[in-house]
């Protein structure tokens, strides 16, 4: 059975794991480093702060916003699952693809979840104009979305959504009386993210909800810490009205402060991705695979055999059989199991990635050396 979601390791023995969109350069020294100073000082012994107003005073500074903005949660799909629970919306819209937890929360509440589905022909670039059209039909319609999730970059393509056509999605549903739930988890790793983010509108919007997490960027999947950012103070009460207390440990409070220092850590990386990235585009396509032009630290892509039809499923079998675990994207909605993503890591690994591919690619070519008897 192939794996639902990235960074599954322990159902299998898996040397090498490109499944999970993790940054390469681990977590920054200075969070080490305040998780050291956790154990000593015995935080792990003391009830955390379960408002984490140290944690949102560095993140308002951070990103120019009022701290009574913004919420804490055990990671991004904490807050998914919360904000679900908050809005109890009755309809639903999703890209597709994007990431399962949108889907996920909204039926766990009983809403009606609909698809506004990436073209593969336009290269699953997202058609913003299309979208509002779509959340202004529902409404004349007498259906009526409560809610509009988007992933910014998308999860799995790593193709961007522009701020200026973000912020166009968000005015149609604000009018419309939907909230807008920005996931933009992502975003740091973009080359421009200041062009993409809209945090900085955010007091423009009542109805818009930006997601983000320290999962990616800092490498602290372990540590699970995410957070929200809304201007509509009264929905942050109700999310916190449904959410369980002290969610948020007292390390990863820490943790997170320390991160938010760490700019020079950030740039790096991106430099570190970008170079990778491109490397590890043209090698893919080089081996035959249709690659998009992600923006992320992961890349999309297709297989295809040499006579241009679709191999289903066999490369993700083939690299798990050499304990590589690669995300098969065949659990997407409006997509197949030629579809796959895999995280960018550093040189070593990633040549290492591509030879393996290269040997798989290597045993599906016919054996022109055996004759008919």
């Amino acid at each position: 059975m192939e794996y639902q979601h990235g960074g599954d390791i322990y159902s299998q023995d898996i040397q090498m794991d490109y499944s999970a969109n993790i940054n390469p350069l681990g977590m920054p020294e200075a969070v080490r480093q305040a998780l050291r100073d956790c154990l000593e000082r015995e935080v792990c012994s003391l009830y955390p702060d379960s408002r984490c107003k140290k944690l949102r005073q560095a993140l308002g500074r951070h990103h120019g916003v009022e701290e009574q903005w913004i919420i804490c949660g055990n990671g991004a799909a904490d807050l998914i699952f919360g904000l679900a629970a908050a809005l109890r919306p009755v309809r639903g819209l999703v890209t597709a693809p994007a990431f399962s937890e949108y889907e996920q929360a909204l039926r766990s509440v009983g809403c009606r979840t609909d698809y506004y589905y990436l073209r593969w022909d336009a290269g699953f670039a997202l058609d913003a104009a299309g979208m509002c059209g779509c959340v202004r039909e529902a409404a004349e319609r007498g259906e009526p979305y409560d809610v509009v999730f988007l992933c910014n970059p998308n999860n799995p393509t790593g193709i961007p959504v522009k701020k200026e056509e973000v912020e166009q999605l968000a005015d149609t549903c604000e009018r419309l009386g939907a909230y807008l739930a920005v996931d933009e988890c992502f975003c740091d790793f973009l080359d421009a993210s200041e062009s993409y983010s809209v945090i900085p509108g955010l007091a423009r919007f009542k109805h818009l909800f930006v997601l983000k997490a320290f999962t990616k960027l800092y490498a602290m999947a372990g540590l699970r810490l995410g957070y929200g950012l809304c201007s509509d103070e009264s929905l942050l009460e109700r999310l916190r009205a449904v959410r369980q207390p002290w969610s948020v440990s007292g390390p990863a409070q820490c943790a997170g402060v320390a991160a938010l220092g760490e700019t020079d850590f950030v740039e790096h990386t991106k430099e570190v991705i970008k170079g990778e990235r491109e490397r590890l585009s043209g090698a893919l396509h080089d081996l035959g695979f249709q690659v998009y032009p992600s923006q992320a630290n992961y890349l999309f892509f297709r297989d295809r055999k040499e006579d241009g039809t679709l191999e289903k499923g066999r490369l993700y079998q083939e690299l798990l059989r050499r304990r590589i675990l690669i995300r098969s994207c065949a659990n997407y909605p409006g997509l197949d199991s030629s579809f796959y993503r895999i995280c960018v890591k550093l040189r070593q690994d990633n040549e290492q990635l591509i030879r393996e591919m290269a040997r798989v690619l290597e045993r599906r070519k016919p054996c022109l050396n055996i004759r008919s008897q």
